[in-house]
């Protein structure tokens, strides 16, 4: 449950939720809905929920790719319900991936000023991140999620049944927003990641049912408290900064969103060691996890320091012209600064990872 008083929210997980008939009742009752979704997801899972569902609004199924997140996709799903004649009090449903729940949360939030949407994510990282906490936008090519609004779902469906047809290399980079947790907020969840990665990449359904249930659980109770990132919110940005640095210097679409992130976060703290914030063993170890887990460390070679400070001065978390960073200090701990030396982040960005 994520607790915001009229627009609280349930949060499910479980094998088998695209079948459970009566949760879906529940949550749709009699109201006209329109699935989006996108050429992939729509091959293994649009006809079992249309088959729970019953429902008779032909879908809107828009390419797949971080590299279609943009105004345009958006505007399809806008013409989709515009044709279909939605209501206000009818319902949209994002099935699929950050990518897809970002565009239809987005539309949701502007078609006729608001209306209700159901997250149901499909990707590991969907799960434990995107789908919950009401962010919604679309890509711009200057920046990443830089058009937007905060548009609660209804309630989030999470099936990590889905997850058997990922990708593993997708599969891997939801891990790192998993472990991001345990580095903000949870020392303990951090040394039951470490114990039991083996088994999350086997996708044991036990392991998993608890990583994304805590995982959830963190972010919910982060929300709750600051709902729109005035705050404590910032926290869940931990590598971010840099992660979307990355992607938008790559292009869009050139890392997975979790790739990126996890060599943010090691440049994060490693920056953070560098200032006396954090022991140099928790960066070993949270790099460690990662280096196992299958996933970069650091920024592309090819992406030089003075483009990634170029593009981190445009991100969405500088206030009065001076950026902010998610710093950790320590596992389980994390705070949000601006009071930092640019010229040693330049330094860092420059020489690269430490045992390069």
């Amino acid at each position: 449950m994520v607790p915001l008083g009229a627009r609280s929210y349930s949060i499910a997980i479980g094998a088998g939720l695209l079948n459970d008939g009566a949760r879906w009742q529940e949550a749709v009752g009699s109201r006209r809905v329109l699935i989006v979704t996108d050429d992939i997801v729509a091959g293994y899972y649009l006809d079992r929920l249309t088959e729970t569902l019953g429902d008779a609004i032909e879908p809107c199924v828009l390419p797949a790719g971080e590299a279609h997140k943009t105004l345009a996709t958006a505007g399809r799903v806008w013409n989709r319900l515009m044709d279909a004649r939605l209501a206000r009090d009818d319902l949209l449903i994002a099935l699929g991936g950050g990518v897809v729940g970002d565009i239809a949360g987005f539309a949701a939030a502007c078609y006729q000023r608001g209306i209700d949407y159901l997250q149901v994510p499909t990707t590991l990282i969907a799960q434990v991140d995107s789908a919950v906490g009401g962010k919604t936008g679309v890509n711009h090519p200057l920046g990443k999620n830089m058009i937007g609004a905060f548009h609660q779902p209804a309630a989030v469906i999470a099936d990590i049944g889905t997850l058997a047809t990922l990708p593993a290399a997708e599969y891997r980079a939801g891990l790192a927003e998993i472990i991001k947790y345990g580095v903000i907020a949870d020392a303990e969840f951090f040394a039951w990641l470490e114990t039991h990665l083996d088994a999350l990449l086997e996708q044991d359904q036990a392991a998993l049912a608890h990583a994304v249930g805590r995982s959830c659980a963190i972010k919910a109770a982060i929300v709750a408290a600051d709902e729109h990132e005035h705050g404590r919110r910032a926290l869940l940005n931990l590598g971010h900064t840099f992660g979307h640095a990355i992607e938008t210097g790559l292009g869009h679409g050139h890392w997975r969103h979790g790739e990126a992130v996890a060599a943010g976060m090691v440049m994060a703290a490693d920056f953070a060691a560098r200032l006396g914030l954090m022991e140099r063993r928790d960066v070993t170890r949270l790099r460690d996890w990662l280096i196992r887990a299958g996933l970069p460390t650091w920024a592309p070679a090819e992406l030089q320091a003075e483009r990634i400070l170029e593009l981190m001065a445009g991100d969405k978390k500088v206030r009065g012209g001076r950026l902010r960073l998610v710093l950790p200090h320590g596992i389980g701990n994390a705070e949000t600064t601006a009071d930092f030396d640019r010229d040693a982040l330049g330094r860092m960005l420059i020489e690269g990872p430490p045992d390069a």
